[in-house]
């Protein structure tokens, strides 16, 4: 099958985190799949969705909730991360589209938390790292953060930082610009 070319799915995870290494018996596990669609005709964000998900293998730490604002409550009658990736695939074809998110930690966490919980990836191999691609285009030695790429931008983050469907749209913004500017310098 083709690969699907007329939208990006930019993706954020928020996983269960503690300040230092996990307590004994607990792993860092995806809680909430943030996900915005970019339209590549007319390189705009359109769909905002979150997908929370309940934690199986460990629980919401307070620094977690500090981090995230996600609670132990608000998780409770979450889906499943096989209910989450049946959606990514039935819905929005994320077998065969492009997938992106600002770093590698997503695509790892995802290959990992799914390997675990014996959910299947729901993904092809086509993952673009918005934080590279932001880097190299804007000639920096190192990349950086969501919130010192957009320090460098001049903008502000719109919505709660380390929230998955905020996130997912703050990075869907930097990767349309970036997409601009390249299709702009192509009309030279």
């Amino acid at each position: 099958m083709a690969r699907s070319l007329d939208v990006i799915l930019v993706v954020d995870l928020e996983s269960t985190c503690w300040e230092g290494s996990p307590p004994p018996g607990q792993t860092s596990e995806i809680i909430e799949i943030g996900l915005r669609t970019v339209d590549l005709k007319t390189l705009t964000r359109t769909e905002k969705r979150s997908f929370l998900v309940k934690p199986v293998l460990s629980e919401i730490s307070e620094f977690c909730t500090e981090l995230t604002t996600l609670t132990p409550d608000m998780l409770t009658d979450a889906g499943s991360l096989a209910d989450a990736v049946k959606v990514l695939k039935k819905e929005y074809g994320s077998k065969d589209r492009l997938w992106a998110s600002w770093g590698d930690y997503d695509r790892r966490q995802f290959e990992r938390v799914c390997k675990d919980l014996n959910v299947g990836y729901p993904f092809g191999p086509s993952h673009l790292n918005v934080k590279s691609l932001f880097a190299a285009a804007m000639g920096s030695g190192h990349e950086l953060g969501l919130d010192g790429a957009y320090k460098q931008l001049g903008l502000e983050l719109e919505g709660t930082h380390h929230r998955g469907d905020d996130d997912a749209w703050n990075i869907a913004q930097i990767l349309c610009r970036l997409l601009k500017t390249m299709r702009s310098d192509d009309d030279e």
